[in-house]
């Protein structure tokens, strides 16, 4: 059964040094059809200018909108997501990018499919570099088989849903336990992330977090819906970080995920617990 509207949602939104993309992410989120309880900035170390741009925005943002920063000190998500977590209040975390843009009824698409017992993982659709540069000069994303994206890559939302059905949606969640692991479009019980202590900050640099994450929190015996057809998102392109071996066991991240899949580890000590300066009272009293 779905949870209903009646949910608090905290949007927890990563971002770093890219405040153009930030100013179109946020003002699609403050015209959702379903707004969110708060919506939360987490930054890995942006110049002053992020700053600045969400202060701007925060005056007339139809929700709280908060700004969670932290020193740069190379790529650390697992921590900066974490502080947004910590300072969350809401029941339910939609975690997000700031480099996408989402559909209208994106908020309302993960409230729809919420159920205890699950956590949920969305896609993206991957624009094509002369597609990004329309939408970042202002041009409204297109939620389409057609839209100028880059429909082969493995890692993006396929053609065939890159169109918003939400009977067919609530029809796939249910079908098999699913999706590539990507924290740029997941969902989850505050607490269930509470539970397990959230991202393990030791890992540092590119990739394999949201996918450890994901481990532990099956672990703990919780299913892994997928969203198609719902909760769509249009994926700014970027060059991208990752190496060019993503499963590398010799990278120390993917140690980590293949220690917590092999011996069923649900917590991890370098975790949300570190930052007692932006949980709230009930969560260090638990």
């Amino acid at each position: 059964m779905s949870a209903g509207l009646e949910l608090k949602v905290s949007v927890v939104l990563l971002t770093y040094n890219w405040p153009q993309a930030l100013e179109r992410m946020l003002e699609g989120l403050a015209r959702q059809s379903q707004l969110p309880y708060e919506v939360i900035v987490a930054d890995d170390g942006s110049t002053a200018e992020t700053a600045a741009l969400v202060q701007r925005l925060a005056a007339s943002f139809p929700v709280p909108l908060r700004h969670v920063w932290q020193e740069d000190h190379g790529f650390r998500a697992a921590r900066a997501r974490n502080r947004g977590i910590a300072a969350s209040r809401g029941d339910y975390v939609i975690l997000l990018d700031g480099d996408m843009l989402v559909h209208p009824h994106f908020i309302a698409d993960h409230l729809m499919l919420a159920e205890r017992g699950f956590f949920l993982q969305g896609g993206r659709i991957k624009a094509t570099p002369e597609e990004s540069k329309r939408l970042l000069a202002g041009g409204a994303p297109v939620f389409a088989p057609w839209s100028k994206a880059d429909f082969g890559e493995f890692d993006g939302t396929k053609r065939l849903y890159a169109f918003h059905a939400p009977a067919l949606g609530r029809w796939k969640s249910r079908s098999r336990n699913g999706g590539r692991v990507m924290s740029c479009n997941m969902s989850f019980w505050r607490d269930d992330l509470l539970r397990v202590n959230g991202f393990d900050e030791r890992m540092e640099g590119y990739g394999a977090e949201d996918r450890e994450l994901a481990a532990r929190l099956e672990n703990t015996g919780l299913k892994r819906r997928a969203l198609k057809w719902v909760a769509l998102a249009v994926h700014l392109w970027h060059n991208s970080r990752s190496p060019p071996e993503v499963d590398d066991m010799d990278l120390p991240n993917n140690r980590l995920f293949h220690a917590t899949r092999t011996q069923g580890i649900t917590w991890c000590d370098a975790g949300i617990s570190q930052h007692v300066d932006l949980l709230g009272d009930n969560d260090r009293a638990a």
